[in-house]
């Protein structure tokens, strides 16, 4: 089962979509700078995306909507 589930992160992010983005792009970050916000042991889940999840759940990245 994935944690935190995609039903919760759906009510901080708009849609699927940009979910799968913004975990894409932390996950990258994670993996290329060695850049965690919580410490190692912290983290329930193993992978870089997991992770990612994580850190929008509990509000560690900031999702901001561009001006039209």
């Amino acid at each position: 089962m994935i944690y935190p589930s995609i039903d919760k992160l759906l009510n901080i992010v708009s849609s699927k979509y940009e979910l799968v983005h913004i975990m894409a792009q932390r996950s990258k970050q994670m993996h290329d700078y060695n850049n965690y916000q919580m410490k190692k042991d912290e983290y329930k889940s193993y992978s870089n995306l997991g992770k990612s999840m994580e850190e929008i759940e509990k509000g560690l990245i900031k999702i901001t909507k561009p001006e039209k």
